[in-house]
């Protein structure tokens, strides 16, 4: 069986100063020739990959915490941590650091001397422990004169801990600062603010537990009110003892919860609020602090995962009917922060915490709070819906599927998220953006799984389109129907009640902005279903409406999401588009623009160019058959004109078909090396019919796409009658230097030929059952028989 004392998780410290779990496994010490020390490693229990390997630096200050964690850092701003599964695995550890650094195992934290120098250190370890001034009223200057000249010190910051912790010196402290409050005493307070901020510096967990203690807490706070840079102190208990206020929304029994959850929230308000923004280099003496809060965090997630009945109550008063809106406000509110705090979490414990909410039925609660009236209410569901998307949309995607099964598609969780979508009444749509964002994640084909029973992707997809794709697009075909927006229309709930009358007004326009985006995101990474449904419903025509929208953004849109379907090149799509003119709105929008220079401009010639460039043939020729003499006076760019040779170029293949398979073969193997292919290549000209082409006649490759017929012809009429009247000569052709063909008296050097030009012209020739290549360069040629 697995020895569970050394079982810990690795944690980092990031730049936000939270902890990121970096996984789980076991620890050990030993000897590491490559580091040179003895060393830490953890290797992952999973796979036995090592998670860490960390050298125990004689020099650097380790920090045993809450009798299961142990924390140091590696280099400045990197801190690491490792929580240990069982204490007496700690404690194993921590002697092995203790043992190689030379320190007693009984202290908390190993003593560091980077940046003090010799002198100092010497003076410092020859000294006996630090003695604190009795604690007076009248040597509270001298106390904070001392707690501020041991800061910059680690050694001295060590013993200070010491003294402060060993002497019980908080408590007397605390008993000082009730005296100076009763006398006012002014000057005292402001001595015992300087102490208590130096002690919170000093980054020590035991002091940490003393001051945070039940009895101590508020007079902490207390003295952190006194801050001698303000005219008047802060109110911070009044705050906390008369202000806020803590809920119990569902009775907690257990005591030493809620004292947790009581202390977590002081100790983070003292991080938040009371104490002053840290310099650069005070932060990185709070990093217990930190930490401090993040295990609290954990363990209230823990106790209360634990707690069955607490769980079993707070669903069942969140799906009664009979529970007040107000009670079921604070239940949703608390759901809400009860996931918040699970993202503290490692991997594997949220995993089994969602899992919890899963099984008390967390998706049908949701289903049922919102399809309430209360807007509040519905956002904080909204958020919890968000945690459980973000973490494991599989999850969800099953939950669904399986109501397909016995609910109507009006009642659907999916279906509940479009319909609030679509009605949100923020003028800026930030709710509706919220939920986009999770129906992409949903529809994203990138996060399903593929097992071998089933596969995710198609079963979603094909319940996704059936139940819930005709809601997500009802706003979009209610605000098409004619030829511009629709003046009226109702962007409907799916009750069929009007959300919001659409005049092509701002946020209508906005929801319909956010519709064509996800269908965009369809279109680029679903298969036959987006395009099944773009055909049958005609969903492309609809959208290019929008075209003429009055709201540039929304416009936009409507060319992108053509743009995207013209990206595939699918001639499915292809024949959609030529067989419903689809390019029309298109073009109409391009000369409505008129000659304004804009994005609406740059995406209509970029859709052109694209379609130029790829080589489209069918939408190229539907374009310049039926929309030319629109576009023929656009000449500030060349691509319609680019457009028209490629239609010209197209026609002239199509009249002259043997031409055109004969360039693809040289237009294919132009820059073809390879002696085998060539043999292939002439076994293939001896195999053709000797009719096919007439004695001595050349066919010449392109050496442009774009150029003329009549240009790519002339160099072939030259050679042909410069050969009528000369003898067949051991070499075909020749040509000179300046790239013409030789004349006749023009001999060539064949030993001293140039070297070729990297852009060769074949020639190839068939005479008489027999084939040569020529290969003719712009400076020299070379041949082959």
């Amino acid at each position: 069986m697995t020895d569970t004392r050394r079982r810990v998780k690795v944690y980092t410290l990031n730049e936000d100063r939270q902890w990121d779990d970096r996984g789980t496994g076991h620890v050990s010490s030993g000897y590491v020739e490559r580091l040179r020390g003895t060393s830490l490693l953890v290797r992952a229990e999973s796979d036995g990959s090592l998670l860490l390997e960390s050298k125990i630096n004689p020099n650097t200050a380790y920090q045993k915490q809450q009798d299961t964690l142990i924390v140091w850092s590696e280099a400045e701003n990197y801190d690491l941590a490792l929580s240990f599964q069982e204490k007496a695995g700690c404690d194993e550890i921590w002697e092995k650091i203790c043992q190689v650094q030379g320190k007693d195992p009984s202290v908390e934290i190993t003593q560091d001397v980077v940046d003090e120098s010799e002198e100092e250190r010497f003076d410092d370890m020859s000294s006996p422990g630090l003695e604190l001034p009795p604690c007076e009223l009248s040597r509270l200057e001298d106390l904070a004169e001392l707690v501020a000249s041991s800061l910059p010190s680690p050694l001295r910051r060590e013993k200070l801990a010491l003294a402060v912790e060993n002497d019980n010196y908080i408590r007397k402290i605390l008993e000082l600062f009730r005296v100076c409050e009763d006398l006012e005493n002014r000057e005292g307070l402001h001595h015992l603010y300087e102490i208590i901020k130096g002690i919170f510096l000093l980054n020590r967990t035991a002091l940490f537990e003393v001051m945070f203690s039940e009895e101590c807490i508020m007079d902490v706070i207390g003295c952190l009110e006194f801050d001698p840079a303000l005219p008047q102190p802060r109110r911070h208990r009044e705050f906390l003892t008369k202000t806020a206020r803590f809920k119990e929304v569902i009775p907690i029994s257990d005591p030493e919860l809620r004292q947790k959850i009581h202390q977590t929230y002081r100790v983070q308000y003292i991080q938040d609020m009371v104490l002053p923004t840290p310099s650069v280099f005070e932060e990185n003496m709070l990093s217990t602090l930190h930490s401090f809060i993040f295990f609290n965090k954990v363990e209230i997630v823990g106790m209360l995962q634990d707690d069955e009945k607490f769980l079993t109550d707070l669903f069942a008063q969140l799906t009664d009917e009979a529970t007040e809106d107000d009670k079921r406000h604070e239940l949703v509110n608390f759901l809400k922060e009860f996931c918040a705090f699970s993202q503290t979490l490692q991997p594997q414990n949220r995993d089994a915490f969602f899992k919890t909410l899963s099984n008390m039925g967390i998706l049908p609660a949701l289903e049922v709070i919102l399809g309430m009236d209360d807007v509040q209410v519905r956002g904080a569901a909204t958020d919890i819906f968000s945690y459980l998307v973000e973490y494991n949309p599989s999850m969800v995607r099953e939950f669904v599927m399986q109501e397909s099964q016995q609910n109507d598609d009006d009642i659907l969780l999916i279906n509940l998220i479009i319909e609030h979508m679509i009605c949100d009444t923020d003028p800026e749509l930030g709710g509706a953006v919220q939920l986009m964002g999770l129906l992409r994640t949903l529809v994203d084909p990138e996060n399903m799984l593929a097992t071998a029973n089933k596969t995710e992707k198609t079963e979603f997809l094909s319940f996704f389109y059936k139940h819930c794709m005709h809601v997500l697009s009802a706003p979009l075909l209610a605000n098409t129907t004619e030829d511009k927006p629709s003046k009226v229309s109702t962007v409907g709930s799916l009750d069929g009640l009007s959300c919001a009358p659409s005049s092509d007004d701002f946020q209508t326009s906005q929801l319909l902005a956010l519709i064509l985006e996800l269908l965009t995101f369809c279109v680029e990474h679903h298969t036959y279903h987006i395009k099944n449904y773009i055909i049958n419903k005609d969903i492309l025509r609809r959208v290019l409406v929008l075209t003429a929208s009055q709201h540039a953004f929304l416009a936009l849109c409507a060319l992108r999401f053509m743009r995207r379907i013209i990206g595939l090149k699918d001639e499915f799509y292809n024949r959609y588009i030529m067989r419903n003119f689809l390019f029309e709105p298109v073009i109409k929008a391009f000369l409505n623009n008129g000659s304004r220079y804009n994005l609406i401009n740059s995406a209509i010639i970029e859709m052109f160019e694209y379609v130029r460039v790829e080589d489209i043939k069918s939408l190229t020729a539907h374009i310049v058959e039926n929309y030319w003499k629109a576009l023929e006076d656009v000449s500030y760019v060349q691509t319609f004109k680019g457009l028209k040779l490629r239609y010209e170029q197209q026609r002239e293949r199509q009249d002259n078909p043997k031409l055109d398979s004969m360039r693809s073969i040289l237009r294919n193997h132009r820059f073809r090396r390879d002696a085998r292919t060539l043999e292939d290549e002439e076994e293939m000209w001896f195999n053709t019919d000797e009719d096919d082409l007439e004695d001595g006649e050349a066919v010449v490759p392109p050496s442009d796409k774009m150029k003329p017929e009549q240009d790519l012809m002339e160099p072939i009429s030259k050679f042909m009658e410069r050969k009528k009247g000369r003898p067949h000569s051991g070499f075909l052709l020749g040509m000179s230097r300046s790239g013409s063909f030789a004349p006749e008296s023009e001999s060539f050097d064949f030993e001293n030929c140039p070297i070729p030009s990297p852009d060769p012209i074949p020639v190839i020739m068939k005479i008489k059952k027999k084939l040569y290549y020529s290969t003719c360069f712009i400076h020299g040629f070379g041949y082959r028989e």
